[in-house]
């Protein structure tokens, strides 16, 4: 059995719509398909991780309202655990309004957070339990930052190896990233957080020292088609993207972290577990959607397997 995950972070109802083109301010486009379903970053990942094997407990916030009722029903459909979702009785269950171009596949997306963005100290405190029997703490940037840093202190004190996706994107103070594990920004957030604008691997390798420099032990910085940059203070390189056709990009960084942390678990090193976590993410884009998207383990390793018979990965 692999070590244990705590994924904290957001669920939020994603309500997706498809269109011919995103449309510019004050334009209303016709759109061809509207999906309702679970998301919220620290949803996606914790999806992403159980599905493909590992060991999940999801933390998180949702309202008393019927999307509400979503969160629960995935989670138990799923066979995850939901002793962890905290209610708000004040705040609404949150929502992320997503439009995608069908022809690009690019996306855009207004997330507006709801009781996700209300989890209190004496929540996380309560969580300390779950965090005594943790590995690895999971944890983005979409709840409350109150929440993250108490988070991120607790599991500190107790040993747990943290990853922090920096998404969505805003300022982190020094002494998280001193407690930081594994920090997986993309490009785009690294360049933001870094000041250092992210279009290769010499550029990845100067943000990567700026992370490196604040104490965190492990950089990986996403780069889309052109791979994954890993920077460690031993090795780093540039490991290659997947070839494949993309339908919906939307919780691709999600489906890769939840990736990541699944394969850190079952004990792969660091350029193993980015290999796989590009394979799961790489599957994950050919489908619409974003907890629906998220592959099985068999399919996983299918990939993989597949793409290294034929010599796919680019």
């Amino acid at each position: 059995m692999g070590k244990k995950i705590t994924v904290f972070g957001s669920f939020v109802v994603d309500l997706m719509g498809r269109c011919p083109h995103l449309p510019v301010p004050g334009e209303t486009v016709k759109g061809s398909l509207f999906k309702m379903g679970p998301g919220g970053k620290g949803f996606n990942q914790a999806v992403a991780a159980h599905k493909a094997g590992a060991e999940v407990t999801m933390v998180t916030k949702i309202g008393n309202d019927t999307l509400a009722d979503l969160a629960i029903q995935t989670m138990t459909g799923l066979g995850m655990d939901t002793k962890r979702v905290f209610r708000s009785e004040q705040t609404e269950t949150g929502t992320a309004l997503i439009m995608v171009d069908e022809n690009t596949s690019q996306n855009e997306i207004a997330v507006i957070l709801g009781a996700c963005d209300t989890i209190s100290d004496e929540e996380v405190e309560s969580i300390s339990d779950l965090l005594d029997q943790s590995d690895y703490l999971l944890i983005q940037l979409e709840t409350n930052i109150s929440s993250v840093e108490k988070a991120v202190e607790m599991a500190y004190s107790k040993g747990v190896k943290i990853i922090l996706n920096t998404a969505p994107v805003q300022p982190v103070s020094d002494s998280i990233l001193s407690r930081v594990e594994l920090i997986t920004p993309n490009e785009v957030e690294a360049g933001i957080l870094t000041g250092i604008q992210v279009e290769g691997e010499e550029s990845a390798g100067r943000a990567a020292d700026y992370f490196l420099e604040k104490g965190v032990r492990n950089v990986l910085i996403t780069m889309g088609s052109k791979g994954v940059y890993i920077a460690t203070n031993e090795r780093r390189g540039l490991i290659p993207a997947y070839r494949v056709d993309a339908v919906d990009t939307t919780g691709a960084g999600d489906a890769f972290n939840g990736g990541l942390a699944a394969a850190l678990a079952e004990g792969k090193d660091l350029w193993e577990a980015a290999k796989f976590a590009n394979a799961l993410a790489a599957i994950s884009v050919q489908r619409i959607g974003t907890t629906p998207a998220m592959p099985e383990r068999s399919e996983i390793d299918a990939f993989i397997q597949l793409h290294e018979t034929e010599g796919l990965q680019c």
